[in-house]
């Protein structure tokens, strides 16, 4: 019987640990502002020390969405190995003076895997099993369905659309990818997150991706967040 794609991929890789990746979107109640000032000072105080205790097993990075969004002022991008870790901080956090004014609006729950379009066949391209970020001050984030036509495309076929993919994406560098998987674990198939310099950069490498072959089995990208990598100390001050 021949191996598709998807079950050659996990060949050799089974003994590896997964690494979970979450975003998750927190927005603030307006009554949180109207609380006297040292309430919300304690409140920030024990936000930061809870994510400290528990941020020890995991990859975090913060960014903030004020201005740029209705529903989200900021966003905590999570890696690790441990749901428990995630179960764990995310309880804490929502249970200090800060946290009981949050309401988590998105969380978006993936794994991260090889992708079976880049290999040898894509000279250039690493072909890593794990997301590894990088240090960009932009990180755009969107959920990503393919249509079911794409997957009954033979492989050869997809992946000479996904060349094509590829090779705008090597021309809008550094702006870069982070894919990672949700077929049966979430509502989507993938999670998306580019890093870039500014929204420009990241808009012109969209444009042109438009216009490939790939992009016409798209089914959704939405909703799109723009986030901006920011310190939680920053944005806990920015919220008030």
């Amino acid at each position: 019987m021949t191996e598709t794609g998807a079950q050659a991929q996990t060949t050799g890789e089974e003994e590896l640990p997964a690494q979970y990746v979450n975003y998750v979107f927190l927005k603030l109640d307006p009554l949180w502002r109207r609380l006297p000032d040292e309430e919300r000072e304690r409140g920030r105080e024990e936000f930061l020390a809870a994510l400290e205790e528990h941020s020890g097993e995991m990859l975090l990075r913060s960014y903030s969405l004020m201005g740029l969004r209705s529903d989200a002022d900021f966003m905590l991008w999570r890696i690790g190995y441990d749901l428990d870790a995630f179960e764990a901080m995310t309880g804490a956090l929502l249970n200090t003076g800060l946290g009981k004014y949050l309401t988590v609006t998105y969380s978006y729950f993936a794994l991260s895997r090889r992708s079976i379009y880049v290999g040898e066949h894509t000279p250039g391209w690493e072909n890593r099993r794990y997301i590894i970020p990088g240090e960009g001050d932009y990180l755009f984030v969107y959920p990503f369905v393919k249509s079911r036509s794409w997957y009954q495309l033979p492989l050869d076929e997809r992946q000479r659309m996904m060349n094509e993919h590829m090779q705008i994406g090597r021309k809008h560098y550094p702006v870069k990818n982070n894919t990672a998987y949700c077929f049966g674990i979430d509502d989507y198939e993938f999670i998306l997150s580019f890093e870039a310099e500014s929204p420009q950069k990241f808009q012109d490498l969209m444009m042109e991706l438009r216009e490939s072959e790939a992009s016409s089995y798209t089914e959704l990208d939405t909703p799109i967040f723009t986030c901006r990598r920011r310190t939680l100390p920053e944005i806990l001050q920015t919220l008030g």
